[in-house]
């Protein structure tokens, strides 16, 4: 049991990296650069642990990122710092890098060798998913926000 938290410990502190180094790049303020960090740490842990439960990773993505959604948006309100501040880094280790790769290499190959059923069936699924988990991460993040500000519900 220590092992498997000691590995997402691990990948939570790796999550963060990317996710203060893309707050960075867009200039975030130093006092948020924190929050960008716990941010990322806790979006990926969170959807290892959905996955851990034998949801499917489309299911984990949005999951987590509609509990980040509900986060940020308390951080916000809290420090008075527009939303996507927070939000926008913070989902940056849930992007589908892998499958979009995949995805290109089998469209690339195509190109290179001439098509095949393998090649495109890998496009397609390869394609699918990469596509399912940024709607995931799209309506993930939006869906909260789009409830409490739509309605002015206060958040805890």
């Amino acid at each position: 049991m220590s092992l498997i938290l000691q590995n997402l410990f691990l990948d939570a502190i790796f999550a963060a990296i990317p996710a203060v180094g893309f707050a960075m790049l867009f200039n975030v303020p130093k006092s948020a650069l924190i929050y960008c960090a716990f941010g990322g740490a806790i979006v990926y842990t969170l959807r290892e642990v959905f996955i851990d439960l034998n949801l499917t990773i489309e299911l984990a993505t949005f999951l987590a990122s509609m509990i980040i959604g509900l986060i940020a948006l308390y951080w916000s309100r809290k420090n008075l710092v527009p939303r996507p501040i927070y939000t926008v880094a913070s989902i940056i280790p849930l992007i589908p890098g892998t499958y979009a790769f995949s995805a290109m290499i089998s469209l690339v190959d195509m190109n290179s060798h001439g098509v095949s059923t393998e090649l495109i069936a890998a496009f397609i699924e390869n394609g699918l998913k990469s596509i399912s988990i940024l709607g995931a991460i799209s309506f993930g993040l939006a869906i909260p926000s789009l409830y409490f500000m739509r309605y002015k519900r206060p958040i805890i």
